[in-house]
């Protein structure tokens, strides 16, 4: 019966091109949009670890002075090094890292290349393994290069095959005038957003080197991101802000915590710290520990764009503007069919029939309109892709936005069809039959 329904529907698209094509292009232009920026919300948005992102923990407590103190305000959003190493050596959790994003000029040693700067980052051999960063070649360092300070690095495999074209592990690169050994080479890995340090860019591309965090210090490695301090600086130590007793924030912390027993046991370890810390002097304020999965840190963060939230909701206005008019257009061609209608009733057709088949037809419209919507979808990322913001890059419809496209177009012109499906069911065959 449905095979024979949609028949019916081709036909009545042959006698009634024009009105067909209207109904289709507004089925097409809502689809279009709506998609276009539902599949930017959707990528950026997105649990960025989903295997993982309710084990993984942000780390915040509040070191500060009393100065400028307000009850109720949140904990500094990073870490002081002091705390960060403290808590890096008590080994409280199933994994820890500390990390800070940097810039190191690289040397290169093929012919004909000249020096450049990149991005890298600061941080403690677990980063690879809590965040499941995959390998192309070789691995991270352990704790013992860690401990030793060693002058190992992890590259990604874009920066290998710019340098070497190979396998680099082993090889030598050489960092800011130092030697570094490689270890390992990354695959490609953008988490979206890039939810482990939030001073950067939220959906840029990331770092290109990674060397240990207590080698960075060793060699005095300048750091970039935000940084907030108070007090007054040590004048004795030479790194100033970046010195190990430097009262300033700028360190990000992460826990991997296994199971909800490990969790409350590490909140009760934080506050307990920030007390034993109080007692000793350092810190002033009171308790004011914070510890936050991946998906509660992104929302604190309000990570998403707030222009890109506002764009979803007026093309889902602009789709239902789309809709209303389809009802429009569908009710008076229904309508107009009045007659035929009233005929088929006469013949024994009944209501549900009736119903059911003009059902079928606004179907096939949102078919035909997701087909076309779809193709405008492609074109609205592809403008998005255009423009210059970090997260342009990521604007691509993926399998599940693609058939969320054609599913949202049918249901929409389903939803647009049920009252001119109603009203045309409602046709009285006496009435038309006497009318002809």
């Amino acid at each position: 019966m449905f095979g024979y329904y949609f028949k019916l529907a081709l036909r009545s698209f042959k006698r009634n091109k024009v009105l067909t094509a209207l109904m289709v292009l507004a089925i097409a232009l809502g689809i279009g949009a709506s998609m276009t920026t539902l599949t930017v919300f959707y990528v950026l948005s997105g649990d960025p670890i989903p295997q993982k992102s309710g084990k993984l923990f942000y780390v915040q407590m509040d070191p500060a002075t009393m100065d400028g103190y307000v009850a109720g305000e949140d904990p500094q959003s990073q870490m002081t090094r002091f705390d960060s190493e403290a808590l890096l050596r008590d080994k409280r959790g199933d994994r820890q890292a500390m990390m800070s994003a940097g810039g190191l000029a690289i040397q290169p040693e093929k012919q004909g290349m000249t020096p450049f700067t990149v991005e890298s980052r600061y941080t403690s051999s677990d980063f690879f393994d809590m965040f499941d960063v995959p390998f192309a070649y070789g691995q991270g360092w352990g704790v013992k290069e860690d401990e030793a300070r060693e002058r190992v690095a992890v590259i990604t495999k874009d920066l290998n095959d710019k340098l070497f074209g190979g396998n680099s592990v082993g090889k030598s690169i050489r960092l800011n005038e130092h030697e570094f050994r490689i270890i390992g080479v990354t695959e490609k890995w953008r988490p979206t957003p890039r939810f482990f340090d939030l001073t950067q860019s939220h959906y840029g591309e990331g770092e290109e080197v990674y060397i240990p965090f207590s080698t960075s210090r060793a060699l005095k490695l300048g750091s970039s991101g935000d940084m907030t301090c108070w007090g007054d600086e040590p004048n004795d130590d030479p790194e100033g802000s970046n010195g190990l007793n430097a009262p300033c924030a700028w360190i990000q912390y992460w826990v991997q915590l296994d199971s909800a027993e490990k969790e409350a046991a590490y909140r009760r370890y934080l506050i307990n710290y920030s007390d034993q810390q109080r007692k000793a002097g350092r810190f002033e304020r009171p308790t004011n520990t914070r510890l936050s999965n991946v998906m509660t840190w992104l929302d604190e963060n309000k990570v998403v764009p707030g222009d890109v939230r506002l764009q979803t909701w007026l093309a889902f206005g602009f789709l239902l503007v789309c809709l209303l008019n389809t009802v429009g257009l569908l009710l008076a061609k229904f309508l107009r069919r009045g007659s035929e209608i009233g005929v088929r009733r006469a013949l024994g057709a009944s209501r549900r029939a009736i119903f059911m088949q003009c059902l079928v037809e606004a179907g096939t419209i949102g078919i035909a309109g997701g087909i076309l919507g779809l193709g405008l979808a492609m074109l609205g990322l592809w403008a998005v892709r255009q423009q210059p913001s970090d997260y342009a890059s990521l604007a691509h419809l993926d399998p599940v936005m693609l058939v969320t496209t054609l599913v949202l177009a049918i249901v929409a012109s389903l939803l647009a069809g049920l009252l001119p499906a109603w009203s045309a069911m409602q046709v009285t065959p006496a009435i038309q039959l006497k009318s002809q």
